[in-house]
């Protein structure tokens, strides 16, 4: 395995190193097999922020970000269905970790629990007439307690790390990366196909269900990409701090554009950005000061810092609101 070049560099050491190794990926002198930790980290985070805005743009429109929160929960409950689905057919003695699933069952966990989500809370807003906030915290709670209790049952003797709830950027590998690149294709087929369905459902609902479109199917649909990029992203950021990810990026970006499309695209450079600035920050902390401290907790770091920026400069141009 060869040495990481990113070993002891400083914030603006990693950048220049960076840019070598992108030359070097571009004119072939570097193959993909030949990716560093940092590397995978970065490309795992940016194909995962990018996913991330793609979705997250429509839900902040969408004032749906609570729906998104339950889903950031819930999700565990798929990942440990899925864990105990996998598992069983494991011959017994076996080594069991939560990082070894399969694509299959990832995405058939990220629907089933999606749709449940979003059928339930639906069905406590629709048929009892609670109000959605109210649904959706009755409903991510307890999904969410049912999946810890579960982890408790089920991998009472297995390797279970904090990575289902908080991440573990430094246990990624290639496999993770070929799995948020199936999710980011998947994401990008999914809004290229139905873009004019999603604006429209979007800004007037009304108008859609009068010309046959629902407005519900899409929920559903948005709700359903929601949760894969849930399960593509909770090695490297965990199932909660994904939603940084999510609402974090198109907040920023709607503070500094109103036209949709730019909207879309700022979000996912900024996305992008953070997790490039948080791969480097967390390099530069540990290179300098010995301090190992979360790569995902800074890469919302920075989005929290992004967002700070954005809201100043909207404030300084205009005062009066």
């Amino acid at each position: 395995m060869m040495a990481n070049p990113y070993f002891n560099t400083d914030f603006f050491s990693f950048f220049g190193v960076l840019f070598l190794r992108l030359w070097g990926f571009v004119t072939g002198q570097i193959g993909i097999e030949q990716m560093v930790a940092d590397e995978v980290q970065m490309a795992v985070l940016a194909s995962v922020a990018l996913s991330s805005a793609l979705i997250g743009t429509w839900l902040v429109l969408r004032r749906m970000t609570m729906l998104a929160n339950a889903l950031s929960h819930t999700i565990l409950l798929g990942i440990v269905l899925a864990f105990i689905l996998t598992t069983a057919m494991q011959p017994e003695g076996t080594i069991r970790h939560f990082g070894h699933l399969n694509l299959e069952a990832m995405l058939f966990a990220a629907v089933v629990t999606g749709l449940a989500t979003t059928f339930l809370t639906q069905f406590l807003t629709t048929k009892l007439r609670l109000q959605q906030d109210a649904s959706v915290g009755l409903v991510f709670t307890s999904l969410f307690a049912l999946g810890i209790v579960l982890v408790t049952l089920f991998t009472r003797n297995s390797h279970v790390s904090n990575e289902a709830i908080m991440g573990n950027v430094d246990a990624l590998s290639r496999e993770d990366l070929q799995l948020v690149l199936v999710i980011l294709a998947l994401n990008c087929v999914v809004v290229g196909l139905f873009y004019k369905e999603f604006k429209l459902t979007t800004f007037d609902p009304q108008l859609a269900q009068a010309m046959g479109v629902s407005a519900t199917l899409f929920n559903y649909l948005l709700m359903l990409q929601v949760s894969i990029t849930s399960i593509g992203a909770f090695r490297a950021v965990g199932v909660i701090m994904v939603l940084a990810l999510i609402t974090g990026p198109p907040l920023t970006a709607r503070l500094l554009t109103h036209r949709l499309s730019s909207c879309l695209w700022l979000s996912m450079a900024l996305g992008v950005a953070a997790s490039v600035i948080g791969v480097a920050l967390s390099r530069h902390l540990l290179s300098v000061y010995g301090t190992p401290l979360s790569t995902a907790g800074l890469v919302v770091c920075v989005i929290a810092a992004f967002f700070v920026l954005a809201v100043s400069r909207r404030a300084i141009l205009h005062p009066k609101g």
